[in-house]
């Protein structure tokens, strides 16, 4: 399986024929060109950075073949797509595109008990690669390669080192970078290192980038 990294929290995977893509938000640039190649969709929770509302609204009415899948306050909004979306809640299991995807996790980590909570969920695609979207939440899984969020206004080194730490996988990529500056990046890639609080180091992958996983 080939994971292609976009800007932000999005990501392609690609298996024999298949191709999903994870959160094609308004913060990649290349969203729309992600959305077109695959045949499904996965978004993990309704913020902007996450899902470009209007793109997937697009695709849906442009291509009858495409599925996606998410939140059901968020899926809800496609509604006239029928059976082209379906809503997800954790400890569901579906396939699609030839990929075996487990649903966790349940809501967005808090940013401030100002902010409202929405529903978040995490995707575990062929037992193998898990997206969390916006939270920390460990899956009651075996993961080999995790993708970490390392920039937000939700986001803490301390948290992201215990996340690593209680899930245990082999691989770590980043993910939801956008905010970091140089410095910060440099900062991130630092603290996450065999040479400081994690015990696997942190995979940076530039935009457009793959990695077999």
């Amino acid at each position: 399986m080939q994971l292609i990294k976009h800007v932000h929290s999005c990501v392609s995977l690609v298996k024999g024929g298949g191709r999903i893509v994870v959160d094609p938000g308004t913060f990649t640039p290349d969203a729309a060109e992600a959305v077109a190649a695959a045949q499904a969709v996965l978004v993990t929770h309704e913020h902007f950075d996450h899902v470009d509302e209007g793109l997937i609204r697009r695709a849906l009415g442009d291509r009858p073949d495409l599925r996606v899948y998410g939140p059901a306050a968020l899926v809800a909004r496609w509604s006239g797509a029928g059976g082209q979306v379906s809503a997800v809640a954790p400890g569901d299991r579906f396939e699609v595109a030839g990929f075996d995807v487990a649903v966790h996790g349940g809501s967005h980590a808090v940013i401030h008990r100002d902010v409202p909570s929405v529903a978040n969920v995490g995707y575990l695609i062929d037992g193998r690669v898990y997206h969390p979207g916006d939270a920390y939440d460990v899956p009651p899984a075996t993961v080999e390669t995790l993708l970490l969020p390392t920039s937000g206004p939700w986001t803490r080194i301390g948290d992201a080192v215990d996340f690593v730490r209680a899930v245990a996988p082999r691989r770590l990529v980043q993910v939801h970078e956008i905010m970091l500056s140089p410095t910060g990046q440099a900062g991130v890639e630092r603290f996450l290192s065999p040479d400081a609080l994690i015990d696997v180091p942190l995979t940076v992958l530039a935009p457009g980038e793959e990695l077999t996983v």
